[in-house]
């Protein structure tokens, strides 16, 4: 007996070295089964082929019973998968998503508090951000990683070789050129599936109002007071969030402005410019490269949140984050009934 399991054996693996299918295989092992059982039905007993195979035809018939057992488990298994998967819901939201960002996304889907519809109110998203440098730069690689449908920057300024040093969308290829194009280029490069919007020139108090009501969100990077209090009034009358940061030296600071949610506007927490000197710009007192990226990034991450609804924001808090000692704090801001921009 032992030698004719040997020999089915032999004739599996034939089979499969040589690439036949698993139906002829099986074939064969059946037919070699059928030629055992034919020898012991037919031959008288003492015959040297059934002495050969074993004696009795039980042992063999015991096996094909079992070999049965397996076979109709497994298809029965088989058939409960197929109806339960006939039955399953269609995943939501996929029906906006072509293969490849299905792919592409796949990291984000996973997460309990994004999945597909935090993903798709990413790609539904128009953000501006104002300003394309150290700041601006890991937003815009971050939101267009991130899926954002709809990126929009101004800026006027050009690359310039001590932007490079900080400003990590730039290239050196891309001294000279207008930042807006080159951060266009690079977010292209990163996602084709975002659509990008330059706008090379100054924002202004004549043009942001109309500019800012094409967009969902408005992400201020700026490093000058003039200009963020300006982001400030148009976003309070739209009513929309603005996410603002600041970065000096070692040291940064971020927040979600939004009092047409019951938050503070940006000029409820610094009502007055600083006197001249107190605050130097980056050109003025310098700052330490990766600053701007943890600080761009942090605000990447409160714009994906505030879009998808996930987790908490920063809605009402300001974040002071100190790189020199690896610290960070946070503390409460409230609305202040006289801002002239969003008070009572």
């Amino acid at each position: 007996m032992i030698s004719v399991l040997f020999l089915g054996v032999a004739l599996f693996a034939f089979g499969t070295l040589f690439g036949a299918s698993m139906r002829l295989r099986l074939a064969l092992l059946g037919a070699l089964w059928a030629l055992v059982v034919l020898i012991h039905l037919t031959l008288p007993a003492g015959a040297e082929l059934r002495r050969a195979t074993g004696e009795d035809a039980r042992p063999w018939l015991v096996l094909a019973a079992v070999a049965l057992i397996i076979w109709g488990y497994r298809a029965g298994l088989g058939r409960l998968r197929a109806k339960a998967q006939s039955k399953a819901p269609t995943p939501a939201a996929t029906g906006t998503f072509s293969d490849a960002e299905l792919h592409r996304y796949a990291r984000h889907m996973m997460l309990r508090e994004l999945g597909g519809p935090g993903q798709k109110r990413l790609k539904e998203a128009k953000v501006l951000v104002i300003g394309a440098g150290g700041l601006g730069s890991p937003i815009m690689l971050y939101l267009a990683a991130a899926g954002v449908g709809t990126i929009g920057v101004i800026d006027d300024d050009a690359v310039d070789a001590t932007n490079l040093q900080r400003q990590v969308i730039h290239t050196d290829q891309s001294i000279g050129m207008p930042k807006v194009f080159s951060a266009q280029q690079q977010v292209a490069a990163l996602n084709p599936y975002v659509a990008f919007r330059p706008y090379h020139r100054r924002l202004t108090e004549a043009d942001a109002a109309a500019l800012f009501s094409e967009y969902d969100l408005v992400m201020d990077g700026t490093d000058n007071f003039d200009t963020r209090y300006l982001v400030n009034r148009v976003a309070v009358a739209q009513g929309m969030p603005l996410i603002a940061a600041a970065l000096t030296q070692w040291e940064g600071q971020l927040s979600i402005y939004d009092p047409a949610r019951g938050t503070p506007c940006f000029q409820c927490v610094f009502p007055k410019r600083p006197a001249p000197g107190l605050v130097p710009s980056c050109a003025e007192a310098g700052v330490v490269s990766a600053l701007p990226g943890v600080m761009g990034t942090m605000m990447a991450l409160e714009a994906i949140k505030l879009i998808s609804g996930a987790g908490e924001t920063l809605r009402g808090h300001l974040m002071i984050y100190d790189g020199l000692y690896a610290e960070t704090r946070k503390m409460k801001i409230t609305r202040r009934a006289g801002c002239p921009v969003c008070g009572d």
